[in-house]
C-alpha cells in the first residue's frame, strides 16, 4: 500500500508532543478530518487534498474556511511553541534528571499507577455508573479485542452495547479541552460498527465522575439502543 505521510524521523516525537499539548490539530483548528474524508470518499490523494481545501472549515460556533495559508500559520505557531517554550523547559528537565528518577519512574508507573488506575476505574463504575444505571451490566473490556486499549468497560443493552473510557484528571485540569486522537476516533468508530452504540469518555476526579453531563448522554444512548 502506498503511503503519503512524510517521515519526520526523530523529530516526530517532539512535533507530536507540542502539537497535542497546544491543541494545534484539533477540529477547531483543522476541521474534523476523519469525518471530512469519509464524506469525500476519495479515490486518490489529489482528490482528497483538493476536496479538503474546498470544503473544510474549523469546528465551533464561528467556523472559518481552512486554507493552505491557515495550515501554514499553524505550523509557524507550532515552531514558536517548540523553540520558545518546549525546548527551554526540556533543557531544564534534562539538567535536573537523575538515574534515581528513572528507576523510581519505572517502578511507580508499573506498580503504583496501575493500582491507582484500577481503584479509579472500580470507583467510577461501582460507586458511580452502576448506581445511576442499576439495570445495566458493566463489564471490563476484553483485552483481546482490537479496541481494548481505548475502551475500559462495555455496557450491554440487549444485543448492542456502549463503550466507556475512564480518564483521570486533576482538580486544575480542563477536561473540556480534551481532544481525541485520530487513532482513538477510528477505534470508537470500529466499536460502534460492531456493537451499535457510541463510546463515552468519563473523566474521573478522585474516583468520582467529573463530567456529570455524560450521565445524561449515556442515558440517551441507552434509550436509543433499547428502542
Amino acid at each position: 500500500m502506498d503511503r503519503y505521510s512524510m517521515n519526520f524521523g526523530r523529530k516526530e516525537r517532539v512535533l507530536n508532543y507540542a502539537c497535542q499539548t497546544y491543541q494545534l490539530s484539533r477540529p477547531n483548528k483543522v476541521g474534523a478530518v476523519m469525518a471530512l474524508i469519509r464524506d469525500c470518499q476519495p479515490s486518490s490523494f489529489d482528490e482528497w487534498q483538493s476536496w479538503y481545501f474546498e470544503n473544510a472549515h474549523t469546528a465551533g460556533k464561528n467556523p472559518t474556511k481552512i486554507t493552505v495559508e491557515s495550515l501554514h500559520e499553524l505550523g509557524e505557531r507550532l515552531y514558536a511553541k517548540i523553540t520558545e517554550v518546549v525546548i527551554p523547559e526540556w533543557e531544564a528537565v534534562f539538567r535536573e534528571l537523575t538515574e534515581q528518577d528513572c528507576i523510581d519512574y519505572i517502578y511507580n508507573l508499573t506498580i503504583n499507577r496501575t493500582y491507582d488506575g484500577y481503584i479509579r476505574e472500580k470507583s467510577v463504575i461501582n460507586d458511580g455508573l452502576v448506581k445511576v444505571f442499576p439495570n445495566i451490566n458493566f463489564e471490563e473490556s476484553d483485552p483481546e479485542l482490537d479496541h481494548a486499549g481505548d475502551i475500559d468497560y462495555i455496557a450491554k443493552i440487549g444485543d448492542k452495547a456502549i463503550g466507556i473510557q475512564i480518564k483521570p484528571i486533576t482538580a486544575s485540569a480542563n477536561f473540556g479541552s480534551y481532544s481525541l486522537t485520530e487513532r482513538m476516533k477510528a477505534s470508537f468508530e470500529s466499536f460502534k460498527e460492531r456493537y451499535g452504540g457510541n463510546v463515552f469518555i468519563v473523566f474521573s476526579l478522585d474516583g468520582e465522575i467529573a463530567n456529570k453531563e455524560v450521565i445524561g448522554q449515556i442515558q440517551s444512548e441507552i434509550d436509543r439502543l433499547s428502542n
